[in-house]
C-alpha cells in the first residue's frame, strides 16, 4: 500500500495576514497623506499612487520569491551582502539628502534606499554563515567572528540611519541566539553591545541632543513632532474620531504619513483600531516563530527567525518612538508607513519566508 504524500502549501495564515496589513496600510496611508499630497503636489492621491505602484511590484516579487526554493538563494548570500556594503558606501558619497538625512540613491527617476535591501541581505547572509558553522556555534570565538562579520554594514548604515543599524544588529543577535547552544555567552555580548552603543551615541552631539529632546520635548523646537504625535494619540480616545477625520494630519504633525503614522491611527481609529493593528503584527510574528520551529532545516529556521527579528524590532521601535517611550530614531511602521523601497523589500522578505513554509512537510 502506497504511503500518502502530504501536499506542500504555503502558510495561509501568514499570507492572509500580510495581505490584510498591506490593504489596511494603503487605506490608512491615503487617509493620512491626502492633505499633504494636495498641498504639496496638488494631488491628494500622490502618495497613494506611488505606494500602490511599489506595493504591486512587491506583491509580484513576493509571489515569485515564494515559488523559488530558498536553498537556491544560498549562492547569492555573500554577493548580496557585499552589494549591500557597496551600496551603503555609495550613499555616503553620492546619496541624496532629504530632511537632513542622506539615505537615498537616485536611479534615474526612481529613488532607492539601500538600507532596506541591507536588512534582507543580512538575513540571508547570516542564515548561510551560521548554518555553515553550526557545529562551532558553542564557541564564544565563533559567535564573536559571526557578529564581527556584520559590523561593517552596521557601521555604514548607522552613519546616517541609526535606527536601521539597530535593527540589523538586532537581527544578527537573534539569528545567532537561535543557533547557539550556550545562552550564557550572550551576557558578555550584551555588555559589549551596550558599551558600543554608549560610545556610538557620544561620538555625535546630535545623538545626545535627541536624548535631551526625548526627556523634555516641550523645551525644544525639534520636540514639536513628538508633542503633536502625542496630542493625536490622546485625542483619539477609545474608538477615535473616525477614519479620515484626523485634525493633526492637517499640517500640525509634520510628515504624518511617514514615521508618525501610528499616531494618526490612534487619533482616527482610537485604542481599539490601534490594538487591531498591533494584533495583526503579533499574528505575523507568531507565524514566523511557527515556521522557524517547523522548518525543514537550519537554513530555513534561521531565515524565518531573521524575518521575525526584523518585524518584531521594527514594530516595537516605531510604536515606542511614537509614544515617546524611547528617543526619536526615524523608523517606519512596516507595510503602513509611506516608503516604496521599504514595502518592496518587506514583501520580498515575506516571499522568502513563504518559501520556507512551502517546504514544511
Amino acid at each position: 500500500m502506497e504511503r500518502s504524500v502530504k501536499k506542500r502549501r504555503y502558510d495561509d495564515t501568514l499570507l492572509v495576514t500580510v495581505l490584510i496589513l498591506v490593504g489596511i496600510g494603503l487605506v490608512i496611508l491615503y487617509s493620512t497623506s491626502a492633505y499633504n499630497g494636495q498641498v504639496k503636489f496638488h494631488d491628494s492621491l500622490y502618495y497613494l499612487k506611488k505606494q500602490g505602484f511599489a506595493t504591486l511590484l512587491g506583491l509580484a516579487g513576493m509571489a515569485v520569491t515564494a515559488k523559488i526554493d530558498y536553498h537556491r538563494w544560498v549562492p547569492l548570500a555573500v554577493p548580496g551582502y557585499l552589494a549591500a556594503i557597496l551600496l551603503s558606501v555609495a550613499v555616503m558619497f553620492f546619496g541624496d539628502e532629504y530632511n537632513g538625512s542622506k539615505r537615498w540613491l537616485s536611479l534615474g527617476p526612481l529613488s532607492f534606499q539601500p538600507s532596506e535591501f541591507a536588512k534582507v541581505a543580512v538575513i540571508l547572509f547570516l542564515a548561510w554563515l551560521v548554518s555553515r558553522n553550526v557545529r562551532r556555534m558553542g564557541k564564544f570565538s565563533t559567535l564573536v567572528l559571526v557578529m564581527l562579520s556584520v559590523l561593517p554594514i552596521v557601521a555604514l548604515v548607522g552613519a546616517s540611519n541609526l535606527s536601521t543599524a539597530i535593527i540589523i544588529l538586532g537581527i544578527a543577535v537573534i539569528v545567532v541566539f537561535t543557533a547557539s547552544p550556550k545562552y550564557s555567552q550572550f551576557i558578555w555580548m550584551g555588555t559589549a553591545g551596550i558599551g558600543f552603543m554608549a560610545v556610538f551615541l557620544a561620538l555625535e552631539s546630535y545623538r545626545l541632543e535627541r536624548l535631551a529632546i526625548w526627556r523634555n520635548p516641550e523645551k525644544y523646537e525639534k520636540g514639536y513632532q513628538t508633542l503633536q504625535g502625542l496630542y493625536a494619540i490622546g485625542s483619539g480616545g477609545l474608538f477615535g474620531r473616525g477614519l479620515g477625520n484626523s485634525v493633526q494630519k492637517l499640517g500640525f504633525l509634520p510628515e504624518a504619513q511617514n514615521d508618525m503614522i501610528f499616531s494618526i491611527i490612534c487619533e482616527e481609529l482610537g485604542l481599539a483600531g490601534a490594538s487591531v493593528i498591533v494584533l495583526l503584527f503579533l499574528v505575523l510574528i507568531w507565524r514566523f516563530f511557527v515556521i522557524a520551529t517547523k522548518a525543514k532545516d537550519l537554513l530555513g529556521a534561521l531565515i524565518a527567525s531573521g524575518a521575525m527579528a526584523h518585524m518584531m524590532i521594527q514594530v516595537i521601535l516605531n510604536i515606542a518612538v511614537v509614544t515617546n517611550t524611547i528617543p526619536n530614531t526615524g523608523i517606519t511602521l512596516p507595510f503602513i508607513s509611506y516608503g516604496g523601497t521599504s514595502v518592496v523589500f518587506l514583501l520580498l522578505e515575506m516571499g522568502l519566508v513563504l518559501s520556507v513554509s512551502n517546504l514544511i512537510e
